[in-house]
C-alpha cells in the first residue's frame, strides 16, 4: 500500500558530502530530513557537505539550507521554514524522540557504528560495512563502478578500494593526506588555483604541496587536529572553479540510489 511519502521523516547519520547529496535529493523530494554529526566534523568538500552548518549555522547547497539546531525542539521550527535540521548527535539518540520512518547511516566509515536494523521502519546503509537483511534492509553501492547507486538488498556493498576518482587521467596525485599528527592549517582555499608543488597547507609546520595543477576541489577547515595520513584535500585537474561548488554527479547517482529504495519500499 502507498503512503502519503511527504509526511515521512527521515534521519540521516552524517553531514559529509555523501549524506549530504542524499540529503539533498529527498529535501528536494518533500521528505522531512534531519541530520545528525559529531562535534568536530571533518568533511573536505566543504562546499557541498552540510556539516559547514555545525561551525557556521546555516549551509546552503544548490538551494537547499540546513540549519545548525540545539535540541529536538527545534526540528519542527526548521522543518516549517523548508531548512533543514542539523544537529551534534554521534549516536544518533534523536531517534528516539523522531521515531523516523527511514534512518540512513552515511557515515562512510566503512564499517557498521552502531546502526541497527531496528532502528526505523526502513534502514538504508550507504557503502561497505553494512549487510543487507541483517544490519539494515537495504545496502546502496558508493563504489565508483559499473554498480555505482545500486540497490543491495542482498548481501553487501563492493569493498572500498582505497584508490581516488579519475579525473583527466590522474588519481590518487589529486589528494593530498596528513603527512603526520598535529594542527592543519590552510594557506590556501577551496576555488584558488594552484600549480605543482606549490604549498597548500600545513600540518604541524610540515608543508603539505599539490602534486598537479590543478584548482583546490576540497580542503579541511584550518585551525583542526588531524592524525596522520587523513584526507586533507583534492585539487581538479580540470581547473573549473564551478566544480567546487556544485554536487558531484557520483554523488547524485548515489542519492538517486537511495530514493529508488525508499519508493520502492514504501510506494507499493
Amino acid at each position: 500500500m502507498s503512503r502519503n511519502l511527504n509526511a515521512l521523516v527521515v534521519l540521516i547519520r552524517g553531514g559529509g558530502e555523501i549524506a549530504s547529496a542524499v540529503a539533498h535529493k529527498l529535501a528536494r523530494s518533500h521528505f522531512k530530513i534531519c541530520l545528525t554529526e559529531i562535534a568536530r566534523p571533518l568533511a573536505v568538500s566543504r562546499m557541498v557537505a552540510f556539516s559547514e552548518a555545525i561551525y557556521d549555522g546555516e549551509k546552503e547547497i544548490e538551494g537547499v539550507v540546513a540549519r545548525r539546531i540545539t535540541s529536538t525542539e527545534d526540528v519542527n521550527s526548521c522543518w516549517r521554514e523548508n531548512k533543514i535540521p542539523i544537529l551534534v548527535d554521534p549516536e544518533a539518540k534523536v531517534r528516539n524522540r523522531l521515531h523516523p520512518d527511514i534512518l540512513i547511516d552515511a557515515v562512510m566509515a566503512k564499517r557498521n557504528l552502531g546502526t541497527k536494523i531496528t532502528d526505523a521502519p526502513l534502514v538504508i546503509g550507504l557503502g561497505p560495512g553494512f549487510q543487507a537483511g541483517r544490519d539494515v534492509h537495504v545496502v546502496v553501492e558508493t563504489n565508483n563502478s559499473e554498480n555505482l547507486g545500486k540497490v543491495i538488498l542482498e548481501g553487501e556493498a563492493e569493498k572500498d578500494t582505497g584508490v581516488p576518482l579519475v579525473m583527466e587521467g590522474l588519481s590518487a596525485e589529486r589528494v593530498m593526506h596528513s603527512p603526520e599528527d598535529g594542527l592543519f592549517l590552510a594557506d590556501q582555499q577551496i576555488g584558488d588555483t594552484v600549480l605543482t608543488g606549490e604549498t597548500v597547507a600545513s600540518v604541524a609546520g610540515k608543508p603539505v604541496k599539490s602534486e598537479i595543477d590543478g584548482v583546490i576541489r576540497a580542503l579541511l577547515r584550518s585551525n583542526v587536529e588531524v592524525r596522520k595520513g587523513t584526507k586533507l584535500g583534492e585539487v581538479d585537474p580540470s581547473g573549473c572553479q564551478e566544480h567546487c561548488y556544485s554536487i558531484r554527479p557520483r554523488m547524485r547517482a548515489i542519492a538517486g540510489g537511495v530514493l529508488e529504495a525508499i519508493m520502492t519500499h514504501f510506494n507499493t
